[in-house]
């Protein structure tokens, strides 16, 4: 309302300024109002990263989405509540990613803006199906399309081009083995719809005031926590056929190639005498080409013929082509046995997109200074146990643990232990390195193996087939870790190993199929309205 003050002798009038409305003809909300709300978004973005490493508040994830829900739920109109979604987004990637500022400094925000994008549809979701006065048949609908939307939001930035998935929101359930009975059967998105349909269901009965929704999503709610005990109950546990001894070698932040050759030698060395089978070195812990360099390839064949054990080296160097490339490489007593190149490249921390017009960032950042080359294929490193009986390794570099597909790739070749080299200098100091450890424990519930990652710096650990963690060296430790590891039989599959990503393409089916009904409904009011 505005007033305006009459002159001596006039009546007093008033005029209403009209509330400013969207295309659909719902009201917005008045600025102030509207960037306040907006701002709690990316404030509630933020509560879900407690959940991950280190913060470890793995019980947050299942109500830590509900304040951000909440604001797009009461939102005035879809619009808002997809532009809400959005900062909620951007929130959650700031907060998750923030570590990435030394690796790209200013493109961060660029990131979190981009990637926050995608969680206006689950703004828009929400308020589509959640906003007062809620219907039984709504909330049933909520608690279907709003996780679909989610895992969907989730499997699009994973895409590897963006730079692959990393704070699924699956990941902090990584500590529950019983919890991970859902990643055995569909992988880590059905565990983050199942965390995301908790959230749907939870906010559902702290606003709804009509009895059967809110039964309805306390039932669900329930359903779903009790799934994934159930599956970890149900499922056979893996048959064990051996063991392997594996020693992870873990130097410590030596910023000189040499020095850092040297550190991890002399922990391999102290092995001398036990029966280890494989010595796994961190990712980059050479710089020499083994193909073309017989003073370093000689010295770990020293090594692997008086430990007995086959090592397998990071190796960051320069081939004789003049490119570089990250490779893990077995070697024997006999020499190079084989050799993996790493096919998912870091955007910007091994590589910069669009070099020609993003080249900048590395003078303003430690991006890379020059673009390592990627390799074209996977295949499982032909290890051998200390017996000479047949010890197939899946060795992946760093960042690929981040990737379902590649792990299960790993198993159907017939990997029998997934390797992972690893190096999380830059981020020594941060949540980063135990969020990348947590990784490992995921990737073998998923498939059935056992997973190690062994660090230059940041955190070296081991998991068992079922993701329980059997032990780890902490940021600050560094030596060698040596784990008595149980395998399973070959062949062994999990329902992810065999059915792969059905999750995340059931969960697109649900987004388009919610975004085709929602459009045909609006379609089928507009006729109406104009006759009105």
């Amino acid at each position: 309302m505005s007033r305006r003050i009459a002159p001596a002798g006039q009546a007093l009038s008033t005029t209403a300024t009209p509330a400013a409305t969207s295309p659909a003809g719902e009201r917005e909300p008045r600025a102030p109002h509207r960037y306040r709300a907006r701002l709690g978004a990316l404030a509630a973005g933020a509560v879900p990263v407690l959940a991950f490493p280190a913060p470890e508040q793995a019980w947050l994830a299942w109500v830590a989405l509900v304040p951000g829900l909440l604001l797009m739920q009461r939102a005035p109109s879809g619009r808002e509540a997809a532009v809400r979604g959005w900062w909620f987004g951007a929130g959650f990637i700031l907060t998750a990613m923030y570590w990435l500022v030394p690796s790209i400094g200013p493109g961060l925000p660029v990131l979190a803006v981009l990637f926050g994008a995608l969680q206006a549809a689950v703004g828009y979701a929400v308020h589509r199906l959640l906003r007062p006065p809620l219907t039984t048949r709504r909330a049933l609908l909520a608690l279907l399309v709003v996780p679909a939307v989610w895992v969907t939001t989730e499997y699009a930035r994973s895409w590897h081009a963006l730079g692959g998935p990393w704070a699924l929101l699956g990941a902090t359930q990584w500590q529950h083995p019983a919890i991970l009975g859902l990643a055995s059967a569909g992988g880590i998105w059905l565990v983050s719809a199942a965390v995301a349909a908790v959230n749907t269901a939870v906010l559902i009965v702290l606003t709804t005031v009509h009895r059967q929704p809110r039964a309805a999503a306390a039932l669900t709610a329930v359903l779903v926590l009790a799934t994934g005990p159930l599956l970890f109950a149900l499922r056979q546990a893996p048959v064990r056929t051996g063991a392997v001894t594996v020693a992870l070698v873990q130097p410590g932040t030596v910023e000189d190639p040499r020095a850092r050759f040297d550190a991890s030698a002399q922990a391999t060395a102290a092995l001398v005498g036990q029966p280890v089978d494989l010595v796994v070195w961190g990712e980059s812990s050479t710089t020499a080409d083994l193909d073309h360099d017989p003073v370093t390839l000689d010295a770990l064949r020293r090594l692997a013929a008086t430990t007995g054990a086959e090592i397998m080296a990071g190796e960051d160097a320069r081939k004789a082509d003049g490119r570089i490339s990250k490779d893990a490489v077995l070697v024997s007593p006999s020499g190079v046995v084989d050799r993996y190149r790493k096919i998912r490249l870091v955007p910007f921390g091994e590589y910069i997109p669009l070099r020609p017009a993003l080249g900048w960032i590395a003078g303003v950042s430690r991006a890379a200074g020059e673009n390592r080359v990627p390799g074209t294929a996977f295949h499982p490193l032909p290890a051998v146990d200390r017996a000479g009986g047949p010890l197939p390794v899946g060795a992946l570099i760093c960042f690929e643990s981040a990737f379902p597909d590649m792990a299960r790739t790993a198993a159907l070749d017939g990997a029998r232990v997934l390797v992972y080299q690893s190096s999380t200098s830059t981020f020594q100091h941060t949540w980063a390195p135990r969020q990348h450890v947590a990784l490992a424990a995921i990737r073998a519930a998923e498939t059935g193996r056992p997973a190690v990652q062994a660090s230059l710096t940041g955190v070296s650990a081991a998991f068992d087939a079922q993701g329980r963690e059997l032990a780890r060296l902490g940021t600050d430790a560094t030596g060698a870790l040596t784990i008595r590891l149980p395998l399973t039989a070959p062949g062994t599959l999990t329902w992810y190993d065999r059915i792969g990503d059905v999750v995340p393409m059931g969960a697109l089916l649900v987004t388009a199929g919610a975004a085709v009904g929602g459009w045909r409904t609006r379609a089928s009011r507009r006729p109406a309205r104009r006759l009105g």
